[in-house]
């Protein structure tokens, strides 16, 4: 007695010509995926230029509130951060005293990830008491 084997049906002509569509769609997708990659690394990178900001200010208002500082308060605070954020116009910061007690802002350009897009100034203010 011989046994035949079932015929195993073959995928209908429109099933064959689908393949390839996920990686086609993925390849559309990509472009949006690293948009939204850029734009998270964009935001930490102001929240570290922000975070940075408020150190370099604490440390300068800190170092102008001594009874006898030990140096320039401006460049206490610009040492204070990291040097990359400091170079050329992409640092400012202004000190003030009043009677009783000084003030820091420093603003630090924001990095970008895009060349030649401009983001705006991290800005941050300290105040401490004199003495």
């Amino acid at each position: 007695m011989t046994t035949t084997r079932p015929s195993v049906p073959s995928p209908p002509p429109a099933v064959r010509r689908d393949r390839g569509q996920v990686a086609i769609e993925y390849l559309g997708f990509l472009p949006l995926l690293l948009l939204v990659g850029m734009l998270a690394v964009q935001l930490g990178l102001a929240a570290y230029a922000a975070g940075q900001a408020g150190t370099a200010a604490r440390v300068a208002a800190r170092s102008a509130s001594q009874d006898y500082p030990r140096g320039d308060a401006a460049q206490d605070g610009r040492d204070a951060i990291s040097d990359w954020l400091t170079g050329g116009d992409e640092f400012d910061i202004a000190m003030s005293e009043g009677a009783d007690e000084v003030t820091a802002t420093v603003r630090i350009k924001v990095p970008s990830v895009v060349p030649g897009v401009d983001w705006s100034w991290a800005e941050r203010s300290a105040t401490f008491p004199k003495g």
